[in-house]
């Protein structure tokens, strides 16, 4: 979540008529996050997120994110729900952006994730992916290994500057990912974006939040995200009870395959890339003045760095071709 565009108290109150939630009582602005505006909202009614978004996401995906918020939850998946206008549309105009109002999801997202915080969320993954089976949309994973390439080239030009060597090192890891990049893997929704700040925790229970990545891919690269984002330690260590405990906690509620298994070193070495580049281009790009908090893509090129020495699944706390529960 982030803030690119200012609105007013007068443009907010006019864009509230149209929907059935009451008076707007405040608004601020959310920091965290690079990718939307969002703002907190309460009114008469309650409190609210409110998110317009920005030139990265697509209009004609927002039906796609929308929808998939209202069709897991239906089968159970804590998360936002979006606000119908009085026209029966999910997405209205605010500032000159698309825009959208989602029910407010209570909890906390843990800033020092423990082993039963990596647990939880690995079986509310698992959930989430076996409640997508027969949701009836798909969309193309944007940033997948075949996008990583162009996006690192918009950010090659300034990349020593951020880390000596870099150069070098990014352009034999992608030779390399798009070498042996797996195929034929189980398919389905992911979040793609499951990180700590995206998981609410209530009475220990998770809520998944911000689905703007979300789209159709391997199933297990979800999880190979979540091993990035939920088991390396400051010093930039992995946490091996945390990764057996994530991966664990999924395989209590979706055994993987030992294909998937075998696959997850190197989905975890993409994950990291993908994740280094894209920080890498914000924090080039990210335009003064932003109220936007830049992430530093070295953390990521360490995990990365990190994975590079995997040679198997057993590296993140699975003893062999199987997802203990």
């Amino acid at each position: 979540m982030a803030v690119y565009t200012d609105i007013s108290e007068e443009e907010l109150g006019s864009f509230l008529d149209h929907y059935g939630i009451g008076e707007l009582l405040s608004f601020k602005g959310i920091a965290e996050g690079v990718e939307n505006t969002n703002y907190m909202m309460h009114t008469s009614a309650g409190p609210y997120f409110l998110t317009l978004y920005e030139k990265r996401t697509d209009r004609n995906d927002l039906p796609f994110f929308l929808g998939l918020m209202r069709h897991l939850a239906t089968k159970g998946v804590r998360c936002p729900q979006p606000v119908m206008r009085d026209d029966g549309e999910m997405v209205g105009e605010l500032a000159g952006r698309p825009a959208a109002i989602v029910t407010y999801l209570e909890g906390m997202w843990p800033r020092r994730p423990n082993v039963e915080h990596c647990r939880a969320v690995g079986m509310a993954l698992a959930q989430m992916h076996l409640a997508g089976e027969d949701f009836g949309m798909e969309r193309v994973n944007s940033l997948s290994i075949g996008d990583w390439r162009p996006l690192w080239e918009k950010s090659r030009g300034q990349a020593e500057e951020v880390e000596p060597g870099l150069i070098a090192e990014a352009e034999a890891e992608l030779a390399f990912l798009e070498a042996n990049w797996p195929s034929g893997l189980p398919r389905g929704v992911i979040h793609a974006d499951l990180f700590p700040d995206n998981v609410l925790f209530l009475a220990g229970k998770p809520g998944l939040i911000d689905f703007y990545f979300a789209c159709s891919d391997f199933l297990v690269y979800d999880l190979a995200i979540c091993l990035n984002a939920w088991c390396f330690e400051k010093d930039h260590s992995f946490n091996l009870t945390k990764g057996m405990a994530l991966l664990r906690g999924y395989g209590f509620v979706r055994p993987l395959s030992a294909a998937e298994i075998a696959a997850l070193p190197i989905l975890a070495r993409g994950a990291a890339m993908r994740f280094m580049l894209t920080r890498l281009y914000d924090w080039i790009n990210t335009p003064p003045g932003s109220l936007v908090v830049k992430k530093d893509p070295t953390e990521y090129l360490r995990r990365m760095r990190f994975h590079r020495g995997v040679g198997s699944a057993s590296a993140y706390g699975l003893a062999d071709h199987r997802a203990d529960a």
